[in-house]
């Protein structure tokens, strides 16, 4: 059996794998020794992984290599099976080599653009066994926030499911200005790709994408457990 940890900027998502099958997954803020020796205690553990975009607390490491033989975490330097063409591989996010190990492991023949809509939004590009690059700009959450830090009198909105465009307040002002933004960005990224890209890919993952996957105008791959799938294809493949 494999663990996946996920540990990102606002919350821990485990996954249990039995070799490539996924047995189930959650969400967790409850983060703490006891809560997950309580969750790992049903089951018999041979591998793990840790992806973290933020700093590992040490209990984790003595939980898992007490309990599971082999325990692997995510890095730049992490045997991969496509290349890095980044300048700075160490300073690239290992939640974004994950997405590209599960996209290249979905689609290894094909050209891809992943776009991963969290904290912030990740544009993340795979073709022909390399990580090519990818651009990095603000989620929705990080947007309303920074409109209402970097102002004396914008409030601070935190999300509305319905709202008109041109908006008829301040805060459906906000709220249009936010979301159409971000939904006119992933457009021409698309827009961008496709010209340039004849058998191709969009993958759609991250927190916000359930909510923004319905508003885009192209053809996307919805696929919101990519970084998990990812995390488990290369646990397997460093373990060989």
């Amino acid at each position: 059996m494999n663990l996946i940890f996920d540990i990102g900027n606002t919350s821990t998502k485990l996954a249990i794998f039995d070799k490539k099958r996924k047995i189930t997954s959650f969400r967790t803020k409850d983060f703490t020794c006891e809560s997950m020796q309580k969750k790992m205690s049903k089951f018999q553990f041979d591998k793990c992984i840790v992806c973290s975009t933020r700093e590992i607390p040490d209990f984790i490491f003595d939980l898992l290599t007490v309990n599971i033989p082999f325990v692997h975490v995510l890095s730049h330097s992490s045997k991969l099976p496509f290349r890095i063409e980044y300048e700075t591989p160490e300073t690239l996010g290992p939640d974004r080599i994950a997405a590209a190990a599960g996209a290249f492991a979905m689609f290894p023949k094909k050209d891809i653009l992943i776009i991963d809509a969290g904290s912030a939004i990740t544009y993340d590009f795979v073709g022909g066994k390399k990580y090519k690059g990818g651009n990095i700009s603000p989620g929705l959450g990080m947007r309303f926030r920074a409109l209402h830090k970097f102002t004396s009198r914008l409030p601070l909105i935190t999300f509305a499911a319905k709202y008109s465009s041109p908006g008829r307040n301040t805060g459906e002002a906000i709220t249009a200005g936010v979301i159409n933004g971000i939904i006119y960005e992933i457009n021409e990224y698309i827009r961008t790709f496709e010209k340039k890209h004849a058998d191709f890919k969009v993958i759609l993952t991250g927190g916000d994408s359930g909510y923004l996957k319905e508003k885009i105008d192209y053809k996307i791959t919805y696929l919101p457990d990519i970084v998990i799938d990812g995390l488990n294809y290369i646990l397997e493949y460093n373990a060989k």
